[in-house]
């Protein structure tokens, strides 16, 4: 099964004429299952929760046809097989009035199991229906819509597919368009559902398969859309396969929904190779359109055919043509244009593509904020977009620190340390105008540091080191020469742990705070961990000795249980060893160490001790 509809028109005396249009592979499809299609199925439920099954029957087709590709072979560098067989199928049915309506019904199973956009597409079939809106008398309620076009047999990978998906209604109802859920029917032991035996509405999902879904059911650049008031597909395929694809149209009368019908149908994208291509770019996000100019009314054009040796363009104004590969053109006011581009004119392999433009200046995107420009305050950003044609619609913010929002008027607050940062704000209007705005938010560097946690020796000079901040109060002020400046010198009484509190602030007012706290000690001290772990996961994986009290390290070695000297450092108040000997890792175990340092009375002091490598 490639695709199918279900269509009704009022025929008078509450007669409806029902026809049930399917489309099917005659080249892969079984024959024997294709056979069985007709006579088709069908039932008809009362709408509403539950619905009730109203009358069933079969009928035989109407019509049979085989439909051309509509591909010629020599604009095809390697042209696909392909048989797409259309069946129609017609029967009148008389319905009383009903204040719900009526929903028709036809299922099928299976699909074609090569479908690559759902799970196990060999078990799952298909529901085509259509809904008859509520009616009193005798009098008409509605003729449902009717898509123009056929389905599209050859979708070439890699090329701009346009696709006229659009309905006609006989009523003058307004339509609209969408990407929609298919619907499963029927079942592998019971394929051709009839009389109860076919579900009524509400209707599932079929099984998408992940990147895929009802509203992205084929992947390309750009991917697959449909524009919602023309109904025209388009998008340029990037894979090669079959699938689903669902197009609901819904008829509005009164500015109300009336019914709302659907067209699924399998689309085969092979990499058939097409000898001329025209090709005009499309915004991701605007079906069908070239560009949304709105700074000026001149449009440069951009021209992505192959195989091309004329061009034609028409750019949608009465008169004004080009001739050039990729032309400019000025144009006279607003409005939506339709740009028309012909590759090879008049020759064998001609192509052509049309694209929208829309004219729509000016348009500025623009924000300011408001705020105490500190870390850790909250600062209130505020969309100021100008635009000729309003309203703005979407704001795309980037805060410069990672952090995004999709608001119009966003609170964001920046974590410690602040500092100066690059915000960005996309904003777009209604009718598709877009700009991108920068500014520099001119916050501060701010971060307290009293620095970290240290011990020295009773009796020297000690000074502290604030940073990152403008102003510096220290507490308490006990010993200090100025407890009003970053680095104010101290002159400890006695050993013992001292505890000082840095409060930094800034000419716009931010304010924090942060500790140090020192250990006096009466004499000097080598400090060496007893145990590392060099594997090399960023957490203790150097030995390194640390100092207190004492003018530098004369040397440092490192002796496996053999006496073998596996480190060395000579002169070196930096020494680290990462656990490796000539190159390669130690083993694990106990390793014997040798410090010999010099103190601040220039007298020569030797430690020893050992340490493990574990990892």
């Amino acid at each position: 099964m490639i695709g199918g509809d279900v269509t009704y028109r009022c025929i008078g005396g509450n007669n409806f004429e029902v026809t049930l249009t399917l489309y099917q592979d005659c080249l892969y499809g079984e024959p024997v299952a294709i056979q069985q299609d007709n006579p088709a199925q069908y039932a008809i439920y009362t709408s509403g929760n539950p619905a009730i099954l109203y009358t069933s029957g079969n009928v035989s087709a109407f019509s049979t046809e085989t439909v051309p590709p509509n591909f010629s072979n020599e604009c095809i560098n390697n042209f696909p097989n392909t048989c797409m067989r259309k069946q129609v199928f017609k029967f009148t049915v008389n319905l009383p009035p009903s204040s719900t309506g009526y929903d028709i019904v036809y299922q099928r199973c299976c699909r074609n199991a090569a479908i690559n956009n759902i799970a196990n597409p060999g078990n799952v079939g298909v529901t085509y229906s259509a809904q008859i809106p509520p009616f009193l008398g005798d009098q008409c309620p509605n003729n449902s819509a009717v898509f123009k076009s056929m389905p599209p047999q050859i979708i070439c990978a890699q090329n701009p597919f346009v696709y006229d998906f659009s309905a006609i209604d006989p009523d003058g109802d307004s339509l609209s368009y969408r990407l929609c859920a298919a619907h499963p029917g029927g079942m592998a032991t019971n394929p051709a559902p009839s009389g109860g035996g076919i579900s009524p509405p509400p209707f599932p999902s079929v099984p998408y398969l992940a990147p895929y879904s009802a509203t992205r059911p084929m992947t390309g650049s750009p991917d697959l859309q449909i524009n919602p008031v023309t109904g025209l597909m388009t998008g340029t395929p990037g894979t090669i396969g079959r699938f689903v694809v669902t197009v609901c149209v819904s008829e509005w009368r009164n500015g109300a929904i009336i019914n709302t019908s659907s067209r699924d149908v399998q689309f085969v994208v092979t990499n058939c190779s097409k000898a001329v291509v025209a090709n005009i770019p499309e915004l991701a996000d605007e079906p069908n359109t070239f560009t949304v100019q709105c700074k000026g009314k001149t449009v440069q054009f951009i021209n992505n055919s192959t195989g091309g040796f004329t061009y034609l363009w028409d750019f949608g104004v009465p008169g004004a043509t080009s001739t050039e590969f990729a032309p400019s053109f000025t144009y006279p006011d607003t409005g939506t244009y339709i740009v028309r581009l012909q590759v090879n004119a008049g020759t064998t392999c001609p192509d052509s593509i049309s694209r929208l433009v829309k004219i729509y200046p000016e348009y500025r995107a623009d924000f300011v904020w408001n705020g105490k420009l500190c870390p850790g305050e909250p600062i209130q950003y505020f969309d100021s977009s100008v635009a000729t044609y309003p309203p703005v619609v979407s704001w795309n913010w980037d805060f410069g620190d990672g952090s995004t929002s999709d608001q119009q008027n966003p609170v964001h607050v920046y974590a410690r340390p602040g500092g100066e940062k690059q915000v960005t704000l996309i904003s777009r209007s209604k009718l598709g105008c877009r700009d991108t705005v920068t500014k520099t938010l001119p916050m501060r560097y701010f971060d307290p540091f009293a620095g970290n946690d240290t011990i020295i020796v009773f009796g020297y000079n000690y000074s502290l080191n604030g940073t990152g901040s403008q102003h510096y109060r220290w507490t308490p002020t006990d010993y200090l020469s100025d407890p009003n400046i970053a680095n104010p010198t101290v002159n400890f009484p006695d050993t013992g742990t001292y505890t000082y509190i840095l409060h930094g602030s800034s000419d716009e007012g931010c304010e924090a705070t942060d500790t140090i706290n020192i250990q006096v000690v009466n004499f000097g001290h080598i400090f060496i961990p007893n145990a590392f772990s060099p594997n090399g996961d960023g957490i203790n994986d150097v030995l390194i000795p640390r100092l207190v009290g004492y003018a530098r390290i004369n040397y440092f070695y490192i002796f496996n249980r053999f006496g073998q000297r596996v480190y060395e450092s000579i002169n070196n108040n930096a020494p680290n060893w990462d656990g490796q000997f000539n190159g390669a890792p130690v083993e694990l175990g106990v390793y014997y160490w040798v410090i010999n340092v010099t103190d601040v009375n220039g007298n020569r002091v030797d430690r020893r001790g050992d340490v493990m490598v574990i990892r």
